[in-house]
Parts: C-alpha cells; sequence; structure tokens
C-alpha cells in the first residue's frame, strides 16, 4: 500500500527545488525505468504494475531496492506523464563531476539551452552519435527536469552531462572548439579531425559572445530554402551526422 505521505514525496519530485534538496529524481515509463536499472544510476525505489515486474524478473539483472506494486491506474497520477502505466522509480542524482575527455572524443557545449524538450532531444543525438559527453552553461535546462528525461528517451543513463561556466571551461580545454553561425565555414565542407568541442548556442540568441571568444573554427549549415532557423536539437543532429560523415 502506498501512502499519502509517499504520494507526496513522489509528486514533490516534480519540483526542482525538492530534487536539489533531496538529490533525488523520478524516472517515468517502463522502457526508462528498465534502462535507468541497467545503467550505473543508485535507483532506491521502483513502483510497477504486476505486469511490469513480471517482465522485470524474466531480465538477469536483479534490483535489490525497494518495489512496490501498484495500478495503472494510480501510477498514471503519480508522475508527470499520464500516459505512464508501467512503471516509476526514484533514483539518486550523480556529482556534477567533469567528464575525462581525450583528443579522439567530441563533446557538446550547450551555451543556455533553455527548453527542456531541446536538451533531452540533444542528448539522444549524442547518445546515437557516439559523443563523449554534454557540457552545459549554469543557465541550460537541469538534466532531471521530467521533461528532459522523457525526450532523451533513456540515453541520459549513458551520456554524461556536467554543468560549469563555459567561459572558464572552454579557456583551459586544449580542445579544437567549434562553433555554430549564420556566417561560418560549410559545415558539409569543414575537417572535423579526431576529436573536439561542439558548441550549441541558445535557442534565440545562439552563442553569447563570452562562449564566442573561444571558439576555433566556426562553422555553418546552409539554408537552401526559406526557413528562419532550425531547432537546436535539428542543428546538432546535422553537425554530429557531419562530424560522423567525415571520419
Amino acid at each position: 500500500m502506498l501512502s499519502k505521505a509517499r504520494i507526496k514525496y513522489i509528486k514533490s519530485l516534480q519540483v526542482k527545488k525538492y530534487r536539489q534538496l533531496e538529490q533525488r529524481f523520478v524516472v517515468e515509463g517502463a522502457k526508462t525505468v528498465l534502462e535507468l536499472l541497467d545503467s550505473d544510476y543508485a535507483t532506491e525505489v521502483v513502483l510497477g504494475t504486476p505486469a511490469f515486474f513480471e517482465q522485470l524478473r524474466s531480465r538477469s539483472n536483479s534490483f535489490s531496492g525497494e518495489v512496490i506494486e501498484v495500478s495503472p491506474d494510480l501510477l498514471a497520477t503519480l508522475g508527470e506523464y499520464r500516459t505512464n502505466d508501467g512503471a516509476l522509480a526514484i533514483a539518486r542524482c550523480k556529482p556534477n563531476v567533469a567528464p575525462v575527455l581525450t583528443s579522439n572524443d567530441f563533446a557538446l557545449v550547450l551555451d543556455d539551452i533553455r527548453d527542456p524538450g531541446n536538451l533531452g532531444t540533444i542528448i539522444r543525438i549524442a547518445d546515437w552519435y557516439g559523443i563523449k559527453a554534454v557540457i552545459a552553461s549554469d543557465e541550460t535546462a537541469e538534466l532531471y527536469n521530467p521533461k528532459v528525461l522523457h525526450s532523451s528517451k533513456g540515453s541520459f543513463t549513458r551520456i554524461p552531462m556536467y554543468y560549469t561556466n563555459l567561459a572558464e571551461f572552454l579557456s583551459t580545454s586544449g580542445f579544437p572548439v567549434y562553433g555554430t553561425f549564420l556566417s561560418g565555414e560549410d559545415v558539409h565542407h569543414v575537417n572535423f579531425g579526431s576529436g573536439g568541442l561542439i558548441v550549441i548556442g541558445n535557442e534565440a540568441h545562439g552563442i553569447s559572445p563570452e562562449v564566442e571568444a573561444f571558439v576555433t573554427k566556426k562553422i555553418s549549415i546552409p539554408r537552401y530554402g526559406k526557413a528562419e532557423s532550425l531547432n537546436a536539437g535539428v542543428a546538432t543532429a546535422v553537425i554530429c551526422d557531419n562530424i560522423r560523415r567525415g571520419k
């Protein structure tokens, strides 16, 4: 039986200040919860339907934390998404640790990406293209926002994310820094080499002057039609695809 206090606690984790206070976050959906359990995140509680736990028992890995069986109707009221009728989990937030990058790694640098859906999509793209890590400005959307987790489709469990002052980080990185601008070398002709940092700017304002100062190569995605701009996630996918095409 799920107590009222436990229900209140789970719902409180939909709010950023309580996630930060408790250093816990909620993951929704059977598939994403299974990916969470396969990751190095510390999962504390799993709530699921009988059908979900049947699926969990059939897997080789075991979960030693608390399990609570609930009905699909109750589960749908606990999280952000009413369509969730499979599972929900509570896990610990990870420490904010800088990634270890080599000269053969690519990482994304997000300069004030505010939209949670964009951030989740970018994390998913990074996972698809084998990007090593995502480094984000302190103003970028929070990783554990439910909309970020939902749109990342489980990729947040595989792509490390680090929040920092970007100017300070870039000033000591020692890597080539590629920045997306309206004027720059056509991305289809850029030699990205074996590794580097790819800066993606704010949805409305692009790359800030403070970060632009550290860009060593300006690149652009050529426009052939009449659209005013590209979504940040779409632009990231185009650039990542050209990086891998070149390799």
